[in-house]
């Protein structure tokens, strides 16, 4: 009979934690994007640095903005990919109509 409630209370008491942690985490990401967000943009404005370097494999995942249409076919039109990273991002947007 007394185990039930202390289940009862250990999940209330996870619930609340995981609630306050989730508005911190709120008002930390709100506080982030208000004060360094516009810092980083002017930064990166200024050193015309280009999109974050995710991957280092294949140079159309790279910089996917910067890679023109046929480098994944590079090889060939219908080769495999073979880089992992390929199959994970999205192709580029460029030259696709905006229906």
């Amino acid at each position: 009979m007394l185990k039930h409630r202390v289940f009862i209370a250990l999940t209330a008491l996870e619930m609340l934690v995981l609630s306050l942690l989730f508005f911190f985490g709120q008002i930390r990401a709100d506080h982030l994007l208000a004060t360094e967000l516009p810092q980083l943009r002017t930064t990166a404005g200024a050193l015309q640095l280009t999109d974050l370097a995710i991957w280092t494999e294949a140079r159309y995942t790279r910089h996917p903005s910067q890679a023109d249409r046929f480098t994944p076919f590079q090889d060939f039109p219908s080769a495999l990919e073979h880089f992992p990273a390929g199959s994970i991002i999205a192709p580029s947007s460029f030259g696709r109509s905006n229906q």
